[in-house]
C-alpha cells in the first residue's frame, strides 16, 4: 500500500492518465441520437435499463419535493442550510459587474447578463450528494439564472433521496427530473416532450456522463463547464505534519471513487513511511470498502529532493485538489501554478472545500487546472461588449479605423465609417 516513487535523481515524471475508452463515447453517442429521436419514450426505457426504474413521467412533483422539508433529521437540514448559505456568499464574489467608460465622443462598456435556462446533473449511483445539487444551483441561481434543471438518477423504486430533494428546494432549482446518465445529458441538450432544452450543462458524472457532454459540447447547441475525469488529490508533506491526518486525508479522497488518484508528494521517508503505517492501519476500519479496495492500490508516494522539487511536480500533475501541510503552505502555494482548489495547513482537510466551505467541489481534473478553472457563478452570465460613438468620436477614431481596414481589403468597413461623415 502506498508504493513509493523516488523521484530525487530527476527521474522522469509523467502524470497518470484516465484510461482512453472510445467504447464510452461510441455509447454515449447511440443514447444521444436515441433520445434524440424518441424523447420521454426513450428516458423512461433508458431509466428501466439502467436504473431498474418503472416510471410514468421523470419529473417530481414540487409537492414532491416540498415534503423533504419535514422529512430530515433537523442536524441535516442544518447542516444543507449552513452550506448553501456559505456558497451563496462565495457566489456573490464570484460575478463580473456591468462598467461603461466615456472617452472622446465614444461610449464603451460590457453589459453582464445570466443566462436564460441551466441544467445541473447530480451523480447517484454509490451515493446521494445534495452537496453537489447545492454547488450546481446555488452558482446559477445567484448570477440571475430564472430556469435551474436538475436531474439525477432515481433508485430502484423510482424515489429520490430526501436529502438531494430537500437540497433542491434550498438551493432554488425550479424543476427536478428522475433520470441520470447519458440520457439526462441528452434530454438537457436537445429537448424532449417534458425537458426543455438549456443553455449550460453543469455537474459531475461517471463516463459515460462525461463522454455525453463531450458529444454535445461538440455538437455547438449547449455550453458544457467541463469534462470530469477521476477525483485527484496531491498531498505535499513535511516533516511537521501528523501521519495520521495524512492517511484519513488519503482515504477521505479514495472513498470517492474506484478510479481515485491520490498522491503524497513529500522530501521526508521517515514521514512517508509513517504515513504508510497509518495508511494500513485506518483503511482496515473504514467504510466503503469495496470502493477502497480498487482505489486505495492507486494511490502513491513521490518522494522528492526538497521543496522546489515538490512544487513542480505538483505543477506538472495540476490537481483537482492540492493540499499542503508543510511549515509554511502559503510562501509553497506561491510556487505552484495550476490547481483546482488549494487547502493549506494541518486544519484544513479537503474535507471542507467538499462542503461548501470557501470553495465548489465541481472542479478541473485530467490535468485540466492548467487551463480551468472550478464552478463559479460567472460561469453562469454572458458579458457583452456596447459601444455608442457621437460624430465628434466617430470622427475621431475614423483615420485608423480606415486605415486598418483597407489594409486588410475590407474596404466596405472602410466605407460604413466614411459615409457617416461625408
Amino acid at each position: 500500500m502506498l508504493p513509493t516513487e523516488d523521484l530525487r535523481s530527476g527521474a522522469a515524471f509523467a502524470r497518470p492518465r484516465a484510461a482512453d475508452e472510445p467504447r464510452f463515447r461510441a455509447e454515449a453517442r447511440a443514447i444521444l441520437e436515441r433520445v434524440r429521436a424518441e424523447g420521454d419514450a426513450a428516458l423512461l426505457a433508458l431509466t428501466l435499463e439502467f436504473d431498474g426504474a418503472s416510471l410514468e413521467t421523470t419529473r417530481v412533483p414540487s409537492e414532491a419535493i416540498e415534503v423533504t422539508r419535514g422529512a430530515l433529521p433537523p442536524a441535516l437540514r442544518e447542516a444543507i442550510d449552513a452550506a448553501a448559505e456559505r456558497l451563496r456568499e462565495l457566489s456573490a464574489h464570484q460575478l463580473p459587474v456591468e462598467w461603461y467608460e466615456e472617452r472622446d465622443g465614444i461610449r464603451s462598456g460590457e453589459v453582464v447578463r445570466p443566462l436564460r435556462r441551466v441544467g445541473c446533473y447530480v451523480p447517484g449511483g454509490r451515493a446521494a450528494y445534495p452537496s453537489t445539487v447545492l454547488m450546481t444551483c446555488i452558482p446559477a441561481r445567484a448570477a440571475g439564472v430564472e430556469e435551474v434543471v436538475v436531474c439525477t438518477p432515481p433508485h430502484p423504486d423510482g424515489s429520490l433521496s430526501a436529502a438531494v430533494l430537500y437540497a433542491c428546494a434550498v438551493a432554488g432549482a425550479t424543476e427536478v427530473h428522475a433520470v441520470g446518465g447519458a440520457q439526462a445529458v441528452a434530454a438537457l441538450a436537445y429537448g424532449t416532450e417534458s425537458i426543455a432544452p438549456v443553455d449550460r450543462i453543469v455537474g459531475p458524472g461517471n463516463a459515460w456522463v462525461t463522454a455525453a457532454k463531450a458529444e454535445v459540447a461538440a455538437d455547438g447547441l449547449v455550453a458544457i463547464d467541463g469534462l470530469a475525469g477521476p477525483t485527484e488529490l496531491v498531498l505535499v508533506a513535511d516533516a511537521t505534519a501528523d501521519p495520521r491526518a495524512i492517511a484519513a486525508d488519503l482515504i477521505a479522497q479514495a472513498e470517492h471513487d474506484p478510479l481515485a488518484e491520490a498522491t503524497l508528494v513529500s522530501w521526508d521517508e521517515d514521514l512517508i513511511e509513517a504515513a504508510r503505517a497509518a495508511l494500513e492501519r485506518r483503511s482496515k476500519d473504514a467504510s466503503r470498502s469495496d470502493v477502497l479496495a480498487a482505489s486505495l492500490p492507486r494511490a502513491r508516494a513521490l518522494l522528492v529532493r526538497d521543496e522546489d522539487q515538490a512544487a513542480e511536480v505538483a505543477d506538472a500533475i495540476a490537481p483537482e485538489h492540492l493540499q499542503v501541510i508543510t511549515e509554511d503552505a502559503h510562501a509553497f502555494l506561491k510556487r505552484v501554478g495550476s490547481f483546482g482548489a488549494a487547502f493549506l495547513g494541518p486544519h484544513t482537510p479537503v474535507s471542507l472545500g467538499d462542503y461548501g466551505v470557501g470553495s465548489n467541489h465541481v472542479l478541473p481534473t485530467l490535468g485540466t487546472a492548467r487551463f480551468a478553472s472550478g464552478l463559479r457563478a460567472s460561469d453562469f452570465v454572458t458579458v457583452s461588449s456596447v459601444v455608442e460613438a457621437t460624430v465628434e468620436g466617430l470622427a475621431a477614431v475614423a483615420p485608423g479605423v480606415v486605415e486598418l481596414a483597407r489594409a486588410e481589403g475590407l474596404d466596405g468597413h472602410a466605407d460604413a465609417v466614411e459615409v457617416r461623415l461625408e
